[in-house]
């Protein structure tokens, strides 16, 4: 009876003592405790649904080891899903660069139309206004000047060059371009009734090139769309700052 007691008691022992032992040999595979990430534990357990609220971080972490269990299964998801997300965002974005560079080459062939219709024009405001939209595939296109400066003879100032020519203020063509550019596109336009006049209701989407003229006032060429598509807002501001030099060009030729 004492031996059959002793033996059971030994067993209780071994077998309390069996958990103890794996937790000891994990211990010692884990290696000494990281203060810095026990803080990390202790704040992921006080914080459950921190990685959840920020996906982005599973794509820097290591995926956990598949034994079994939901835990790990839905870690791993995560990451997948993040991963996915990613790539998706990655191919929308060129998909967005193939389709402006389509945009960008399909502007450059119109914009050549335009310049050929100023290198023939008798009337220059009146080809950029009636001619240039259509050819350009937008809904409107204006020229707009500041007050010329001060001057007993001015070269360019042929009679009736100016009409049809909208006015601005002094500052404002430098306001809109901002420094050391020649020309923008702009997705969200201000000063629509300013620079497109009766057509500004219809334009989403507006580019503005400097129009250089010797003698005269600042002066902008404003083109107006209503498709995002007919401005694409990359590539296209060097070749609408060209447009804006050969409507200058066309209108020096007066």
């Amino acid at each position: 009876m004492t031996a059959h007691g002793s033996t059971s008691t030994a067993a209780a022992s071994a077998a309390t003592a069996a958990p103890a032992s794996a937790t000891a040999r994990a211990g010692e595979e884990r290696g000494p405790a990281d203060p810095e990430a026990e803080a990390v534990a202790a704040f992921l357990r006080a914080h459950p649904e921190f990685l959840a609220e920020r996906p982005e971080l599973y794509r820097v972490l290591l995926p956990p080891r598949r034994v079994h269990g939901e835990v790990f299964a839905d870690h791993m998801a995560a990451m997948l899903a993040a991963e996915r997300n990613r790539l998706r965002a990655i191919e929308a974005e060129m998909d967005a660069l193939l389709a402006d560079g389509r945009a960008g080459a399909g502007l450059a062939v119109r914009v050549r139309l335009a310049v050929l219709a100023l290198m023939r024009a008798t009337d220059v405001v009146e080809t950029v206004t009636q001619e240039l939209p259509a050819l350009l595939g937008v809904e409107t296109c204006s020229l707009a000047a500041e007050p010329a400066p001060a001057q007993p003879y001015r070269r360019h100032a042929a009679p009736g060059w100016t009409r049809g020519v909208l006015p601005l203020p002094q500052g404002t063509v430098a306001r809109l371009l901002g420094p050391g550019r020649d020309a923008v596109v702009r997705s969200q336009p201000t000063d629509r009734e300013m620079l497109h006049a009766e057509a500004a209701p219809l334009v989403a989407r507006d580019a503005l090139a400097r129009v250089p003229l010797f003698g005269a006032g600042p002066m902008l060429l404003a083109i107006g769309a209503r498709e995002p598509a007919a401005l694409p807002a990359r590539q296209a501001a060097a070749t609408i700052a060209f447009l804006g030099r050969a409507v200058g060009a066309a209108l020096a030729r007066g």
